[in-house]
């Protein structure tokens, strides 16, 4: 079974993709992502993979017979991609060369692009998962991609705020936080010329660090060669970084947000939209998780169990630590 059911209380749809559950349980000794498996090319520096499992795909199954007028069905139209960072099995991001970053980056674009053709997709999102913390099986270093056919609801929110500050004040709103952060300093972890890296005044995760563009760009189409070798540049110290935090490799969930496509509902999205990337990192120290409990979850009332002005301060720290390597 793969479709979307409508949930009436908070107007959104629920992926629902019970074959995942059939997936297999990789043995140790074999990986699909590594050359040699018959499953990715022999030779290859960044790769896309389409995923053998996807919640959503562009010839969906017609939803099963257990809906109503009331609790509406549709089809999980849509895509799901893996982006294999590298052909080496236990490289990570911090790891790997700045111009190899560079070709990840240039993949996402090239994917961003051709997803995008496709006008029943309306958003693209790139992102990350890493460590078991997270749920992750699959050491490979690898992202994904998901082409939406509906609006997520969380970007729904983002996209709805950015437009009502940008009709206020003719101002991009994450373009003011970075200005914020900027004028403040205490919540900024790193930047480059292209980037600023902060714990924002209100995350609900204690390092959940935002790397933001400098300039108003609205999609990774926009960056220019400099800004995408800039945002190779700090995507690596920003994964070495929470490496350095504890001498581990850290868990996190990272997201890359970006303006929707196809979707004239939006008018000038490009305008009050921001290209940022979210992390979410479970560890709230050492060997503790930040869970997501009762309120967190039942009552989306977040909570931060830390003041970020004293995480960005040791992120500030594990910054030098790592760069002095």
């Amino acid at each position: 079974m793969a479709e979307l059911r409508w949930n009436p209380l908070l107007k959104d749809w629920t992926m629902v993709a019970s074959h995942r559950q059939n997936r297999p349980q990789m043995p140790k000794d074999w990986c699909p992502f590594c050359p040699g498996s018959g499953k990715v090319p022999e030779q290859y520096d960044v790769y896309k993979y389409d995923n053998d499992f996807p919640a959503l795909s562009t010839n969906p199954p017609t939803p099963d017979n257990v809906g109503s007028d009331f609790y509406k069905t549709d089809e999980a139209y849509g895509k799901c991609e893996v982006i294999l960072y590298s052909p080496e099995h236990t490289v990570t991001l911090s790891e790997l060369p700045v111009d190899h970053i560079k070709k990840l980056v240039d993949l996402w674009e090239e994917r961003f692009i051709e997803i995008s053709k496709d006008e029943k997709i309306k958003y693209i999102f790139q992102f990350e998962n890493r460590g078991e913390e997270v749920g992750v099986t699959m050491p490979h270093p690898h992202g994904q991609i998901y082409g939406y056919s509906k609006m997520p609801l969380k970007i729904q929110k983002q996209l709805e705020s950015c437009r009502e500050y940008y009709d206020e004040n003719k101002k991009c709103l994450i373009c003011k936080m970075n200005e914020e952060e900027e004028s403040f300093k205490e919540r900024v972890v790193m930047e480059n010329d292209s980037f600023i890296v902060y714990i924002p005044f209100f995350t609900d995760y204690p390092y959940g660090v935002y790397i933001s563009s400098k300039e108003h760009r609205s999609n990774i189409t926009e960056l220019s060669e400099k800004e995408k070798l800039d945002f190779a540049d700090i995507l690596k110290k920003v994964s070495g970084t929470l490496d350095a935090l504890f001498n581990r490799r850290f868990p996190y969930m990272m997201c890359i947000q970006q303006a929707p496509v196809n979707s004239p509902e939006y008018g000038n999205v490009k305008e009050y939209y921001h290209f940022h990337v979210e992390f979410y990192p479970p560890l709230r120290s050492a060997d503790k998780i930040k869970f997501n409990a009762s309120s967190e979850t039942g009552a989306w009332a977040a909570c931060n169990p830390r003041a970020v002005e004293d995480t960005a301060e040791e992120l500030r720290e594990a910054y030098i630590r790592y760069n002095s390597k």
